[in-house]
């Protein structure tokens, strides 16, 4: 009782003790993250000393994926803008210290050259204005959003300004003298025939050659240019799909059946079916119950699924047919009309657009482009023989302007719908305004040919999708597995179960894909997560399924190991030894004697230069051809240690092209094709030199 009365009597004492203790966990917590995360967080690479900010960073990737629309990818999207900043960064240190400016009076230059064909920035003749540039810049101003982006325009203008002048002057310290004309001229020009034996390296099995760990470790560090590798990771793993059925699929085709001729009203009644239900209710039907769209449109005989073409298209007008199955989808079909349409046809036409149509050049308000297509029609009409004249002068489609308007025959479908109506639903001679996203079109029918039976169908199509039991099989599948292989090893669970497992060797930080499963990007940035360790088990939610994976190896950024190595090194290492083995027992020089010793046949060869040392049934062989050029004629080589075997080659003739009194024209070659490859060789020169802290991998 009395220890009680003294905790109560220091409960003030003891509440401030508590209370300072957690300030300073939490002073502490937020001191350290201030101290590293933050500063990590905001910051995405470090160039030479210059950081990439994040969410900068991603703000470009954001610009960069709707210029690439559905093609690309974020990836792709991130390594672009990626190249865009690592080249920025290590020209403009470049351009710093060359001092390489571009001046005001040089900027409006290229504004001038870039702008001078925009009719914005022109005046009443034609001729670029600076000050109808200058009454853009003052107007956009307002406008944030369109000033930043003339800002941007300026300073790309200036940024590839500095890099021609920066290219420029590096190509200019770049030649070749008549010396070197002379030595490329030789080099193609002359030429060797040989007689050569060839003792290939497979004469000699591999298992008789052995190659240990420490010569290919040897082998690596001797090379170690070669051999430098970025982290990586490999993984193995096991697909779960969950794929519908056979049970699903018999089940969709039952409810397919039933909507064909009744279902059931939410009051618990049967209502018809799409047999029965009234013409008018059919889209509305289609809505409530299919997973694909009405299309109020004939369709010909060919476009039919063709597994039920043939019974489809004996169908008149009310009949159905179904549940039937076309790609992954059960169908039922009604025919709501039935008529014969052309399966091509000619027309022509003016398209007179107006400003806010579909890629219209046009200046003119809607009100205006309809007037002139009445008046044009109504000139037509009286007229036709002036429908070529009048395509010329109005109509805004260049593609045939000039030829009449005529489009020449066309296929259904070949057009926008109402276009697409007007001269298949149409007949010869019709002629009109029909009204497009493109605008206006004056339209002729000229010409139909083929006539055939077409059909509108009005078509129920469900999706074949696994069932709610199936995808919980497939999880209760998948879970199972995950935890046996915790407990057990990966491959032996798999087999157990006759899985199988997919290995992928040598991912790396900013791979993407997985072969065969397409777009993981989450799969590989776990494997490359510090706590994930070799042998750890994840599942990954996929499209249409599951996939549990194993990280069974992880490689750190640096010179590749021997056991990775192995695969690359081992045949050069096992081919030098051959080689060795082969060149011991060759003696003399009697090439017929040292083909039948090896099994080998005496081979002949013409016109070799050194610039394509290519020996036909032997392969690319510098070094044998090489070697033969340092020959006499009818002198006879030693062993060669070549790419697939041991050589001895006998020259037989040497024939060296004329000299020439100068070697200029040579030489401008040469320089040319050097300063063709100064701005892929220089950009490549500054990002190895470059001292480059690369987070991407652990933000993407």
């Amino acid at each position: 009782m009395a220890i009680l009365n003294k905790i109560r009597q220091r409960s003030i004492f003891l509440i401030l003790i508590i209370a300072l203790a957690l300030f300073a966990f939490v002073l502490s917590d937020v001191l350290t993250r201030s101290g590293s995360d933050v500063s990590k967080q905001s910051t995405l690479a470090t160039i030479n000393g210059e950081k990439i900010n994040r969410e900068d960073f991603a703000r470009k990737v954001e610009q960069q994926e709707q210029r690439s629309g559905a093609t690309g990818s974020r990836l792709r999207s991130v390594n672009a803008v990626w190249n865009q900043e690592v080249n920025r960064i290590v020209l403009e240190e470049q351009y710093e210290k060359l001092g390489i400016t571009v001046t005001e009076e040089r900027l409006n230059e290229l504004l001038k050259n870039a702008l001078q064909n925009n009719p914005t920035f022109q005046d009443a003749d034609g001729f670029f204005s600076p000050g109808k540039m200058q009454e853009y810049i003052a107007t956009v101003k307002n406008d944030p959003a369109q000033y930043g982006a003339w800002l941007n325009f300026e300073k790309n203008l200036e940024n590839q300004e500095r890099q021609d002048i920066y290219y420029n002057l590096i190509k200019a310290g770049v030649g070749a003298t008549d010396k070197d004309g002379e030595v490329a001229y030789k080099l193609d020009g002359n030429t060797v025939d040989l007689q050569f034996v060839q003792i290939p390296y497979t004469s000699i099995a591999d298992e008789d050659v052995n190659v240990s760990k420490s010569e290919i470790e040897a082998y690596i560090n001797d090379h170690k240019s070669e051999f430098e590798t970025e982290a990586t990771r490999s993984i193995r793993f096991v697909k779960f799909d969950d794929k519908p059925t056979l049970e699903d699929e018999k089940a969709i085709e039952a409810t397919l059946a039933e909507l064909l001729v009744k279902q059931k009203s939410s009051n618990g009644l049967e209502d018809p079916g799409l047999k029965d239900i009234p013409a008018d209710q059919v889209p509305d039907f289609i809505a409530e119950y299919s997973d694909v769209p009405y299309e109020n449109a004939f369709v010909y005989k060919a476009k039919l699924p063709a597994s039920v073409r043939d019974s489809l298209y004996t169908l008149e007008e009310g009949d159905t047919y179904g549940p039937y199955k076309d790609a992954n989808f059960i169908l039922i079909d009604r025919v709501m009309e039935t008529s014969r349409l052309p399966d091509s046809v000619r027309s022509r036409h003016i398209l007179v657009s107006y400003l806010g149509a579909q890629r219209s050049p046009e200046t003119r308000t809607k009100e205006e482009a309809k007037s002139l297509a009445d008046s044009i029609l109504n000139v037509v009409k009286r007229n036709k023989s002036k429908f070529g004249d009048l395509a010329a002068s109005f109509s805004s489609d260049a593609s045939n302007k000039d030829k009449d308007g005529d489009l020449d025959y066309q296929r259904k479908n070949t057009f926008v719908p109402e276009f697409d109506a007007f001269i298949f639903e149409g007949k010869k001679g019709d002629l009109d305004i029909v009204e497009t996203p493109f605008g206006y079109h004056i339209i002729e029918v000229l010409d139909q040919k083929n006539f055939q039976k077409v059909q509108k169908l009005a078509t129920v199509a469900k999706e074949i999708i696994p069932s709610n039991s199936t995808l919980s099989a497939v999880y209760n599948e998948t879970q199972k597995f995950e935890i046996a292989a915790r407990d057990g090893k990966f491959d032996e669970v798999a087999e157990a179960s006759s899985y199988t497992v997919r290995p992928v060797n040598a991912i790396k930080p900013l791979d993407e894909t997985l072969p065969g499963q397409g777009f993981q990007r989450s799969i590989v940035q776990w494997a490359f997560e510090d706590e994930t360790s070799v042998g750890d088990i994840k599942r990954f939610q996929v499209t249409n399924g599951y996939i549990v994976a194993q990280v069974t190896k992880r490689t750190k950024e640096g010179l590749m190991d021997a056991t990775t190595a192995s695969a690359r090194v081992t045949p050069i290492l096992r081919n030098k030894k051959k080689a060795k083995q082969i060149s011991s027992t060759i003696s003399g020089t009697d090439l017929n004697a040292i083909a039948t010793a090896n099994d080998q046949q005496v081979k002949t060869v013409g016109a070799l230069s050194m610039s394509s040392p290519t020996i036909a049934g032997a392969g690319n062989e510098p070094k044998v051809v090489g070697t033969a050029f340092s020959l006499n004629e009818s002198e006879t080589s030693g062993p060669i240690e070549g790419t697939r075997g041991v050589y001895v080659v006998k020259v037989t003739k040497k024939a060296n092209i004329t000299d020439l009194d100068s070697y200029s024209a040579q030489a401008n070659q040469e320089a040319i094709k050097a300063r063709e490859s100064v701005t892929t060789k220089v950009i490549a020169a500054l990002k190895e030199a470059a001292d480059i802290d690369d987070k991407r991998a652990t933000f993407y």
